[in-house]
């Protein structure tokens, strides 16, 4: 267990009504984490980010009236959440419902999640005094994480559970911007223009992100997943001088608990093997680039998860085969292959479409 560990519980028993389980066995042997590790499968495994949420009705029933960040502070609500996708779709793993900007919030940060816009920061980072307000994550927090971990980790039974945080470039951005962005121009000027108070805000960030994950970790969950989503925006070089160093330290960090670290960004086709170098177990791919190609590029017999545009889903069902089978032949022969899109489901997917999807690759990969 690494230094300074927050012991959150145990595992416990139990099965999901209504969820089929292949396999009598615990999260650690089943299909998605033998896949995150390299070893043989009896089917490529899938899952979908953000399966657990706003492209299902019941999602927007049970978070009627409720917003968005207050909502994944509530372990009942969070539990619900995660567990509504499994009821339809035989996907290979649940992901723990929540946000990346929780522990940003739970630590002080005036940020809150506007419907229609996203997270947005009352008072953008721009000074050294600004990043010193962002204090070390504590147990104590954010208690909801470990709670609505063990619950699920009691209902999922041989399912794995994934956690989650943001990455510190993605956290920087919207601290510095103040809200979303779409070029990041201020969040790279800093960068660019102020080194010693970026790695001060990536440091501060990185302890942070590394805190979040270790809850979750040590409540129960069996891999853990950085989303670094808008690190696509540097370049190489860039990635290399002034984020590497934090990334490779948050997946150091959590080697000792030997969970599967999956590293993942959007438009990151350039920087695949850096991201490989940062350390994780497996290297997230979106849909810009094919995946071998994206293994070759992540190097070191890496897994590679992805790689499904989510727009194709909005297609018909003919393309979205023709496009899943493509997928899966690329895969053929590399050391790892989890199936995922190349970014979250789009609130306008067709739940059917998913499930259907599920079991395609199932059939197809069936060994």
């Amino acid at each position: 267990m690494a230094k300074g560990a927050i012991v959150w519980g145990a595992r416990s028993g139990g099965k999901l009504p209504g969820v089929t389980h292949p396999q009598p066995n615990q999260p650690q042997s089943s299909p998605f984490v033998r896949a995150c590790r390299g070893e043989p499968v009896p089917y490529t495994p899938i899952w979908f980010m953000r399966q657990a949420g706003r492209s299902l009705p019941e999602y927007k029933r049970v978070r009627e009236g409720i917003a968005m960040l207050d909502s994944c502070t509530r372990p009942e609500l969070v539990t619900e959440i995660t567990l509504q996708p499994l009821r339809r779709y035989d996907v290979d793993a649940a992901i723990l419902y929540s946000d990346i900007v929780v522990p940003l919030r739970a630590v002080g940060v005036d940020v809150d999640i506007k419907p229609g816009i996203g997270p947005v920061v009352e008072r953008p980072i721009r000074a050294m005094s600004d990043v010193a307000r962002l204090r070390p994550l504590e147990p104590a927090d954010v208690p909801f994480i470990g709670e609505a971990v063990k619950s699920l980790v009691g209902e999922l039974g041989d399912k794995p559970l994934i956690g989650f945080a943001g990455g510190p470039f993605t956290l920087a951005s919207y601290l510095v911007e103040g809200g979303p962005s779409k070029n990041h121009d201020r969040t790279k000027a800093l960068m660019y223009g102020e080194p010693e108070l970026w790695h001060a805000l990536m440091s501060r960030l990185t302890d942070i992100a590394i805190g979040f994950l270790q809850a979750q970790i040590e409540a129960g969950a069996s891999a853990v997943q950085l989303f670094d989503s808008w690190v696509g925006v540097v370049s190489p070089e860039d990635y290399r001088q002034s984020i590497l160093p934090h990334t490779r330290r948050i997946f150091s960090s959590l080697a000792a608990f030997g969970v599967p670290r999956i590293h993942f960004g959007v438009g990151t086709g350039e920087l695949l093997g850096l991201l490989g170098e940062a350390g994780a177990d497996v290297v997230g791919v979106d849909w810009r680039i094919p995946l071998d190609e994206a293994a070759r590029r992540a190097g070191g017999g890496k897994t590679v998860q992805g790689n499904l545009d989510p727009s194709v889903l909005l297609a018909g069902w003919d393309v979205v085969e023709a496009r899943a089978r493509a997928i899966l032949d690329h895969a053929k022969g590399l050391p790892g292959h989890v199936f995922n899109l190349g970014h979250g489901v789009l609130p306008e997917t067709d739940p059917d479409v998913l499930a259907r999807l599920t079991d395609l690759v199932h059939e197809v990969t069936a060994r």
